[in-house]
């Protein structure tokens, strides 16, 4: 039998091992990890999004991944998570910073969690139309990028998910109707709480993916949506009126972090940046081409139409200018809304 000395010395080289062990372990799960480059120079692209299965989105998704495949011989692959399943948007940048997802396919919320200044292309009622939006955004493209870079993003494309209306449980015509009803917003977004709360709104804040059971269980009783989301996701089953009033267009972004990209081959790079762009174009464009038939798709299921007037949505802007004070500082970045504000009015004095 081994000495008393030697036992104990033994114990402790044991004792030390275990430490090293688990301190290794505890470092290798918290240490971000960089994208898996896999056998004979392959990488993978994790990529996530809200963008529900089946959808037009999806499929276009899914040709894009296709592309970068081909466009790289093989080189880059890319798996997608879409639906939700890596979680709402702000869990999707999370887990990109992280470096568990490699990039994702964001609504402005999810950009919003890395940049806010995307915020002025969202304000409610300051756009009238799509071509006045993207006018706008154009101009502050190069800005917005830029600073996305700064903390290391990269943007491959814009896209939309159309005007967003408002899906309720009671028919709302006016702010009135809507400030009686628990109305979703994003959980985590502090400022915008505050702000519909500065309206006379009652706003419940959860994630995306839990709008459905709250619906369903009267948690909330309206949201904001775009109509294809709104059909593809069965909202209007549990909300079958909708609002005719564009209260903002649902803007988006396809991003990969830096590190991610710069696995990619410089090559192929250029092609695949460029065939990501394409898709965004004919998203924007398969999204407004639908938007009038999934609201008669709903139509004939059950939904409601509730029509605005002049008089009404005169309400209504009255009531978000007034919010603008609140908006601009705590939700927009100032300089973000002036400069919106200012290309808004340059546009309309053009035409």
């Amino acid at each position: 039998m081994p000495h008393p000395t030697i036992r104990a010395a033994r114990r402790r080289r044991l004792r030390f091992l275990l430490i090293g062990l688990v301190v290794t372990l505890a470092v290798a799960l918290a240490w971000p990890s960089p994208p898996p480059v896999e056998a004979q120079g392959r990488t993978l692209i994790r990529m996530a999004t809200l963008v529900p299965d089946g959808s037009s989105w999806h499929l276009i998704l899914k040709e894009t991944a296709e592309k970068w495949k081909d466009l790289s011989g093989g080189r880059v692959r890319v798996r997608l998570f879409p639906g939700g399943v890596a979680g709402d948007d702000p869990d999707v940048v999370r887990k990109m910073r992280l470096g568990t997802l490699s990039a994702g396919v964001l609504s402005a919320v999810g950009v919003g969690e890395i940049d806010k200044s995307v915020y002025a292309l969202g304000i409610p009622l300051m756009y009238d139309s799509y071509e006045e939006v993207y006018w706008v955004h154009e101009k502050m493209r190069p800005r917005l990028e830029a600073g996305l870079e700064k903390k290391g993003f990269i943007v491959l494309n814009w896209m939309d998910g159309g005007w967003v209306q408002f899906f309720t449980k009671q028919p709302v015509a006016v702010p009135a109707d809507l400030q009686k009803l628990k109305l979703f917003t994003w959980a985590g977004d502090a400022e915008a709480v505050q702000v519909w709360r500065a309206g006379g709104f009652n706003p419940v804040p959860l994630p995306s993916t839990e709008i459905a059971t709250a619906l369903q269980t009267g948690l909330i009783e309206a949201l904001s949506s775009p109509p294809q989301v709104a059909v593809i996701s069965q909202f209007f089953n549990h909300a079958q009126n909708m609002t005719d009033l564009r209260w903002q267009l649902l803007l988006g972004a396809t991003l990969i972090t830096k590190k991610a990209w710069d696995t990619i081959p410089a090559d192929v790079q250029p092609a695949i940046r460029e065939a990501t762009k394409e898709a965004g174009t004919r998203l924007r464009k398969e999204i407004r081409d639908a938007a009038a038939k999934d609201v008669e798709a709903m139509k004939k299921r059950g939904l409601n139409v509730v029509p605005v007037t002049e008089a009404q949505r005169a309400e209504w802007q009255k009531l978000t200018e007034k919010l603008y004070p609140e908006i601009r500082g705590n939700v927009v970045p100032p300089e973000a809304f002036d400069e919106a504000l200012r290309l808004r009015t340059e546009y309309r004095k053009q035409q």
